[in-house]
């Protein structure tokens, strides 16, 4: 139930039918037309541009034209109790107490689907996707909270989403783990000293997978790397990827399917793909320049297959093989997107990190090769985070190697706080994570500020004695709203276009900053109660006015929508 949608669409339907009386012509389009909620200060509950577009399209002064069009409106609509000319041309409405009261009633009414905009697309979003190499660090968790919270919202908004990670367990990185492992059990077995070797893996917890394997298979045959490649590499990964998923279930994440690299590699799907792409003629044999900044003594002019890249919007063409022959990565992972391709999905989102924004021109190429620009592949960028604690960077543990794991990052904090406060900020933009901040009880800690909302909403019930399942009644007789409380259910109306511009933008931080501006107005209300007896909600353990009554109970049905979406507890009590 979008209020804004379903009134811009009113008054939009009646220019169009009044178009000769407002001196448009008929091909004119009225895009960029809006509704919104108009700052606090103007006390209305709707706004319009729709006279400022119109009046560049024809020519004619603005508020001349916005006079008209309020005419119009007073003239076919009876919601309005009154509808102002604000300059440069704005139109400013304020609804009859009359709809306010079916507002209130339709929002109660739609409960915890209060929000939703019903749309009923097909989503694949494949978030996290870190190397099976180490427990998930600081970065990882980051992209896992951006994913599963962009996939609630979508979910909400009425939509199919499958939540996917894509395991590399193929590759060298694969090879130096297994390895790592490797010399960890002869170190365990034998006492011998762990070899320091390149790209090996130093971490500690390559000995604690390496005591587990012990643990499983005691007798197993350390003489013969080469040998028990395969079993060891299993096992290797297995509790590799154990870890990774215990780090992401104690975040509140689940992904609905883990696809492997190795068994697309197995099942042909790279041979299978680039076959598709020639059979289209979008990869040849060729040759292509050495890279920028690379020394002509350093490189191999190779005969290989290369995809057509620069056909899709892609920089440059992209080898599909290396010098020996052997597929890319990029290969590996055209057979990953043939794979997702051939689901029937409208979208594809790619969530990445900081690390990705080269790769992701190639991949969208590939994906509207593959899938004859039919499927829409986004990629969205998780930028850097930045630890602090104590005005100081935190510094990282020795215990993982070279990185802060999300364990650390779990014992300093909670799983409710690190979701709430990755999405802070956009995706887009570096996130510094204060520890001081989050612990702190004050309005500068966003969740707790939301959360301490949702606990006082609650505690005044338990007063009251009134369960929050039960219906309520609207006061007809007496209906009339304080400023507060409008300011409240302006926000509260504002909060479907909240949701349907961050799942059409695929911007789930929007979330976290509308619950905060909500409970920012609703704790504004509750001290004035404490500064102005008029504004107290209970005398003698009874609500004053019922209608102040439903206007709470939408602030706390909001909020827990808002905060399921974030996957974010909130406590009764605080």
């Amino acid at each position: 139930m979008n209020i804004l949608n379903t009134y811009l669409k009113k008054i939009l339907d009646l220019i169009t039918e009044n178009r000769k009386l407002l001196n448009i012509e008929s091909d004119i389009d009225i895009d960029g037309a809006i509704i919104e909620i108009p700052p606090l200060e103007f006390n209305f509950d709707l706004s319009t541009n729709v006279a400022l577009i119109l009046a560049k399209k024809t020519k004619q002064p603005p508020i001349k034209l916005a006079e008209s069009i309020k005419k119009i409106i007073k003239e076919n609509l009876d919601d309005f109790s009154a509808i102002e000319v604000a300059r440069p041309g704005f139109i400013n409405f304020r609804f009859t107490p009359k709809i306010y009261q079916k507002l209130i009633l339709n929002i109660l009414k739609s409960n915890d689907k209060y929000g939703s905009n019903n749309k009923n697309e097909r989503y694949n979003i494949e978030f996290v996707s870190a190397n099976p190499t180490g427990p998930m660090h600081v970065g990882h968790s980051r992209g896992a909270v951006f994913g599963d919270v962009l996939a609630n919202l979508l979910i909400f908004n009425g939509n199919t989403v499958v939540k996917e990670y894509y395991i590399n367990d193929y590759g060298n990185q694969i090879v130096n783990f297994t390895e790592s492992v490797f010399f960890r059990l002869r170190e365990i077995k034998f006492k011998e000293k762990f070899i320091k070797k390149e790209n090996l893996y130093p971490g500690d917890y390559v000995i604690d997978i390496a005591k587990k394997i012990l643990l499983e298979f005691p007798e197993i045959d350390l003489e013969d790397y080469k040998k028990n490649f395969t079993t060891l590499s299993k096992e290797a990964l297995r509790h590799s990827m154990n870890l990774i998923k215990n780090d992401l279930k104690a975040l509140g994440i689940s992904h609905d399917n883990f696809i492997s690299e190795k068994t697309l590699v197995e099942k042909n799907l790279v041979e299978k793909s680039v076959q598709y792409l020639k059979d289209k003629n979008f990869v040849a044999e060729g040759y292509l320049s050495p890279p920028k900044g690379e020394e002509n003594k350093d490189w191999k002019k190779t005969k290989r297959l290369i995809f057509k890249s620069t056909l899709f919007g892609d920089d440059t063409d992209r080898a599909l093989q290396k010098n020996d022959g052997s597929w890319t990565y990029f290969a590996n992972d055209i057979a990953y997107h043939f794979d997702k391709s051939s689901r029937n999905y409208n979208y594809l989102i790619n969530v990445l990190g900081a690390d990705h924004t080269g790769y992701i021109k190639r991949i969208t190429a590939a994906t509207k090769a593959l899938s004859d620009n039919k499927t829409i592949l986004i990629c969205k960028i998780c930028q850097l985070v930045k630890l602090f604690k104590n005005g100081q960077p935190y510094k990282m543990s020795k215990r993982t190697g070279d990185f802060i794991s999300v364990r650390e990052l779990l014992n300093e904090v909670n799983k409710d706080s690190i979701r709430f406060m990755m999405l802070n900020r956009s995706n887009d933009v570096e996130l510094d994570f204060d520890f001081d901040k989050v612990l702190e009880k004050t309005r500068e800690n966003p969740i707790f500020y939301v959360q301490y909302c949702y606990a006082r909403i609650s505690s005044l019930f338990r007063t009251l004695k009134i369960n929050t399942n039960d219906s309520f009644e609207i006061d007809e007789k007496n209906f009339l709203l304080n400023q507060p409380e409008l300011n409240l259910f302006r926000k509260i109306i504002d909060w479907p276009k909240v949701i349907e511009t961050s799942a059409n933008k695929l911007e789930p931080h929007r979330i976290p900053f509308y619950l905060y501006e909500l409970a920012t107005l609703f704790h504004s209300y509750w001290s004035k109660g404490n500064d102005d007896p008029k504004y107290k909600f209970i005398v003698n353990e009874k609500i004053k006015n019922k209608n102040t009554l439903l206007i709470i109970k939408l602030v706390s049905l909001t909020i827990k929508n808002g905060m399921k979406i974030l996957g974010v507890n909130l406590p009764a009590k605080m």
